[in-house]
């Protein structure tokens, strides 16, 4: 922002100057054309700036000044989050510098200016100048420090510029590395916010050897691949998703597989086994491109970069299942035993940023999965003044968030808080995220109502007042957030599991919402859930209970013969020792498994994942479902399932659950008096159920709300819990 208002104000001839301080951007401007600055301020930016507000106040005149300047300015009192922008792809500028061997960048892997490059991922403390980035190291050359301070120059006051003489070094040769992943080995390369795992996409040993190393078998693996032409060679394109492989922040972006390969160019069947959409996203720095510049046989010229290239890599983070991404220097002998080669820079990294996921919705829009590099810090705006808050998060895709005034910031996505080495990277996470905004106490600390929650066990948490909040208000409160609506909804909560206000299993809940306060008034008829958190991994002992719920108990060790457990679980059900759950994930399970589509989920919804893409053609069936009062049976649905035909099932189980839900929400809608719905929780990541919904219930005339600058999953619960504790502290009444 300030080259562009330096750049402006100098050609419109007025005088005055420009800096960072805590609250933002300040300038200071007098002259004759003040109409047309504010015109061309408000309407010209640089692609990658923005304005949240603008204060305009007149001074007097300033009698002798002339010319224009940046300045560095004391930090003072510090608006938190201000003036700090994300890490953004490299510019098509850069890139041809990048490639153009007369330039003095000619091959650099770091190759930035003002409109790309690294950003939050350098920036240790405000305001965001260089000697509070990991670039205060790197001492600028004669040339560079020209660049940075000439008003003409497109690297004027760019905080990470840098060159071959002044800037970071990698230890390995592009070209070298290429070739050592063409001969399939696993290279291991520091990037923004941690190392990536690379290998060739192409080459099955290769990428089974990254499995095992990374102890994760089955989980999908990302690629990256040169260009959009590139990914069409595999995947279909929309579009929505073309526009976010090329957007600034470069995210992995869920596609379609092509039916057919190109000739000679199959990548490996064990990149998603049985799964029929592959992850994929464009390079983002210099390093990438240089990869894919040896792959094509080092051309000349910039026309090979729109070029299809039939060259994909696997591109995944460094870390073993479970386990944080590596990131710091004491964490890298790691390295040691996921990769045969390992290439580092000598910047330092501040904290751990993984990559962003998104996905293409049935409506054209896009879908967050993950937020992360390229949306962080970008704040949540919302509505009126509120206490400062801390949220938790929950325990699976954690985040963190901070309320402050009218703005809320999330954390980016830190993972499963299921080891301690994960519990300290949210507690870094934190701290990082509170050195940024400069906020050191909070009115309150909010969190999990499950008191086991892993998050109420950071290290280093503050002192404060604990409030809870139960699992499915904080994601209804996550949407409610970002829309800023303050008025009672209905909250419906889809997902997989949640500690309910009896002590139960939730999952499938509908609940009165308002003012910080929810009340539950519907839910899904609970089903079996023999061995708890277990039936999410052998997915057949919901089918199990299922079973049982029919009056076919016996039949379970008949039809899972080769499960160990069967019989216990028979038993159990038999004597009545099993809780019931009402999730709709575990509902997705249940069918999967009767269906014989998945007996285990070795990943998270790897069940349902499976059984969305067998669905081609859903539709439903009304007498498959019964409402009592606002609780939905789909018994009848699930007895239907047990002899269809996999195909066949999965398109009837999506249409019918769909109708189901959707009927269900209206009546709930109709009898509380409203008309505004607000859907969340990871079964909303499922394309079929999302879409069916939200048409059924505009289509009913009501206001439909969903989550769109945070996923729907669990990554949201930190900004839900976060802004009901607020609500509450502020004095709210719970609604009637």
């Amino acid at each position: 922002m300030r080259p562009f208002v330096h750049r402006l104000a100098s050609s419109l001839g007025l005088c005055g100057w420009v800096g960072n301080d805590g609250c933002g951007v300040q300038l200071q401007v007098q002259g004759t054309q003040l109409a047309d600055f504010l015109d061309a301020l408000r309407h010209q930016l640089p692609p990658q700036a923005q304005i949240a507000a603008m204060v305009i106040q007149e001074l007097p005149w300033q009698e002798g000044e002339t010319g224009f300047v940046i300045r560095v300015l004391a930090p003072g009192d510090q608006r938190p989050g201000a003036a700090l922008a994300a890490d953004s792809a490299i510019c098509a500028v850069c890139l041809g510098e990048l490639f153009d061997p007369a330039n003095r960048r000619h091959g650099y892997p770091f190759v930035n200016c003002a409109q790309c490059g690294p950003r939050y991922s350098l920036c240790e403390s405000l305001p965001y100048e260089r000697a509070q980035t990991t670039m205060a190291g790197f001492v600028l050359c004669p040339a560079c420090q020209q660049e940075y301070g000439d008003p003409a120059n497109r690297r004027f006051h760019a905080q990470a510029t840098c060159c071959p003489h002044c800037g970071p070094r990698l230890d390995h040769d592009m070209a070298e590395v290429q070739a050592l992943i063409g001969q399939g080995a696993i290279v291991a390369l520091q990037g923004l916010g941690g190392f990536h795992l690379l290998c060739d996409a192409s080459n099955e040993q290769a990428i089974a050897r990254l499995r095992r190393h990374k102890a994760r078998p089955f989980k999908p693996l990302a690629l990256m691949a040169l260009n959009l032409a590139s990914v069409a060679l595999w995947c279909d394109v929309t579009a929505a998703a073309a526009a976010s492989l090329h957007s600034p922040a470069r995210p992995i972006v869920l596609l379609p597989k092509k039916a057919e390969a190109p000739d000679n160019h199959a990548l490996a069947a064990n990149i998603a086994p049985r799964l029929g959409h592959l992850g994929f996203m464009l390079p983002a720095t210099a390093c990438h491109y240089l990869l894919f510049h040896a792959a094509a046989g080092k051309p000349s010229g910039l026309d090979w970069l729109d070029e299809p290239l039939p060259v994909a890599l696997v591109v995944t983070s460094a870390n073993r299942s479970s386990a944080p991404l590596i990131t710091f220097a004491e964490e890298q002998p790691m390295l040691k035993g996921l990769a045969d080669c390992i290439v580092t820079h000598g910047r330092p990294m501040v904290t751990r940023l993984d990559d962003s996921v998104l996905q293409p919705m049935g409506s054209g829009q896009m879908q967050l999965i993950r937020r992360a590099r390229g949306f962080l810090p970008q704040p949540i705006a919302l509505k009126g003044s509120m206490p400062t808050v801390l949220g938790l998060g929950g325990l699976l895709k954690n985040t963190v968030c901070i309320i402050h005034d009218d703005t809320a910031f999330v954390s980016q996505h830190v993972g499963d808080l299921t080891s301690p080495a994960t519990l300290g990277a949210c507690a870094a996470t934190l701290k990082h995220l509170q050195r940024l905004l400069g906020i050191r106490s909070f009115d309150a600390i909010a969190g999990e109502w499950h008191p086991d929650c892993p998050s109420w066990r950071l290290p280093g948490l503050p002192q404060a007042p604990r409030l809870t909040i139960q699992h499915h208000h904080a994601h209804i409160a996550a949407v409610l957030a970002e829309h800023g609506t303050s008025k009672p909804v209905l909250g419906v909560a889809l997902d997989g599991f949640g500690l309910g206000d009896d002590g139960a299993a939730w999952g499938g809940e509908l609940l009165l919402v308002q003012n910080g306060h929810a009340r539950r008034v519907g839910h899904l008829r609970g089903l079996p859930l023999p061995g708890g958190d277990l039936a999410a991994r052998q997915v057949w002992r919901m089918a199990a209970g299922v079973l049982h719920l029919l009056g076919r108990t016996t039949e379970i060790t008949t039809r899972w013969p080769n499960e160990p457990q069967a019989a216990m679980v028979q038993r159990w059900l038999q004597q009545g020792r099993v809780p019931l759950t009402t999730s709709c994930g575990r509902l997705f399970d249940a069918a999967a498994a009767l269906l014989g589509v998945a007996h285990h989920s070795h990943y998270e919804a790897e069940a349902a994942m499976r059984l969305e893409e067998l669905a081609a053609r859903p539709y439903s069936m009304p007498k498959l479902w019964r409402l009592d009062g606002l609780v939905v049976d789909l018994l009848p649905l699930l007895d239907t399932l047990r002899h269809a035909a996999p195909g066949e099932g999965a398109g009837l189980f999506h249409g019918t659950l769909s109708a189901a839900l959707a009927a269900w929400i209206r009546e709930g809608a109709r009898h509380h008096g409203l008309d505004t719905v607000a859907l969340a929780g990871g079964c909303l990541h499922n394309r079929i159920l999302h879409h069916n919904l939200t048409a059924a219930l505009q289509a009913a005339g009501l206001r439909v709300l969903h989550a769109i600058q945070l996923p729907p999953n669990d990554g949201a619960l930190s900004l839900g819990q976060a802004h009901a504790a607020a609500l509450q502290l502020q004095g709210n009444a719970a609604p009637s």
